[in-house]
């Protein structure tokens, strides 16, 4: 027997066997099985921390964030030109810089989750060095309770965390029904140094992804990783449901309110799975009508697999992103088209999907939105 089919840390399901060459559509299951419009927001390029190896555009040391009002009022006009177009069900994902240091942020998070039209469904997810202290995630966990799902990517920084604090926020959070995944980019050159760190996170029973480094233009996974190493970009770490298994633990109930039953997914059975099931977030068809599944849309740049020029993609119908300074309101973080508009100038969502204009997606939230090589229906 293969050591691996006992390993928490190798996924049972083998995501190298998919013929990435044959897939003619994919999607993140949320969206392709419910009526869910994808929000992800840049809510400013302030950040409290100052790695040394952050990119110059990628942060600031001025405060630029927008007034709590203009940022209930952009909520409130993306939320209904999604209804004209048949969404009523909402995914705010919130990055920066640091989302946590914007004075409104909790405040917008109440006010997202007490809206009075009734959506079907709401969840977010916000990208967060986990600098704040205990007793700001304690009302983070206040400002969300009343959404169906609430998720989190950590961002590792070593120049500037300690493990320790670190991994006991993650456990505070799981506690309350929070998900968290842990983003570590596996640099080539301190591969095993981070594979280490990612061990002490991974046997707390949080989850880790571990994310190949990319070239300058984000088309590509550079070279100088041997082909163990590549095995574990491939198929090492999956995404489990550690917070329900940590809730069972600690012998508590899920707080958060039942999604609709028409809303639940078409459960996947992965054979010998354990206690701790995979996550499987994507799902991917071949030109024979076969499904593929992956645990995650991340594990793609893995692959090299985030090409989709000339494909039909929903981003800009099913899904907008958000980006400051500016206030751009565009398709996808990566795309090439000219943008939807400004918060401050307006802006107008696609009122069908469109081709996809652009050479590679550099992020998993423009890759996770569906996509098809043939044209696809409203």
């Amino acid at each position: 027997m293969d050591p691996k089919d006992n390993d928490l840390k190798w996924s049972r399901y083998d995501f190298s066997k998919i013929p990435f060459d044959d897939i003619v559509s994919l999607g993140q299951r949320t969206l392709l099985y419910r009526d869910l419009f994808n929000v992800s927001w840049l809510l400013g390029r302030y950040c409290n921390y100052n790695c040394s190896y952050c990119w110059p555009y990628a942060r600031s040391d001025q405060k630029d964030h927008r007034p709590l009002e203009v940022l209930i009022s952009t909520m409130d006009k993306i939320k209904s030109q999604a209804r004209e177009n048949g969404f009523n069900s909402f995914h705010f994902s919130f990055s920066g810089g640091e989302p946590t240091v914007h004075p409104g942020f909790l405040d917008l998070l109440e006010y997202y989750s007490q809206d009075e039209m009734q959506p079907h469904y709401q969840s977010t997810h916000m990208t967060t060095n986990l600098s704040r202290h205990l007793d700001w995630f304690e009302k983070y966990v206040g400002a969300t309770k009343n959404l169906h799902r609430v998720s989190i990517t950590a961002s590792w920084h070593r120049e500037m965390a300690q493990k320790e604090a670190f991994r006991d926020k993650i456990l505070f959070l799981q506690e309350n029904d929070v998900h968290v995944t842990i983003n570590m980019v596996m640099v080539p050159g301190m591969f095993e140094d981070y594979y280490q760190e990612a061990l002490f996170f991974h046997e707390a029973g949080i989850n880790v992804t571990l994310k190949p480094q990319s070239d300058p233009s984000a088309s590509r996974v550079v070279d100088g990783y041997t082909d163990e190493q590549l095995d574990r970009l491939h198929n090492g770490m999956p995404q489990r449901n550690y917070t329900k298994f940590r809730l069972l633990e600690k012998k508590k109930k899920a707080s958060r309110p039942a999604p609709p039953e028409s809303f639940m997914l078409p459960q996947i059975e992965i054979e010998g799975d354990g206690d701790i099931q995979q996550n499987m977030q994507v799902e991917l068809v071949d030109s024979k009508g076969k499904i593929w599944y992956m645990d995650q849309a991340e594990r793609f740049n893995a692959f090299n697999f985030n090409q989709f020029i000339g494909w039909y993609c929903r981003a800009g119908f099913q899904g907008i992103v958000i980006r400051e300074p500016g206030g751009e309101v565009k398709r996808s973080y990566s795309c090439h088209d000219a943008p939807l508009g400004t918060i401050e100038e307006g802006f107008s969502i696609f009122d069908r999907p469109m081709p996809c204009v652009t050479p590679s997606c550099v992020s998993s939230v423009d890759s996770k939105i569906p996509k098809s090589i043939k044209p696809l229906e409203k």
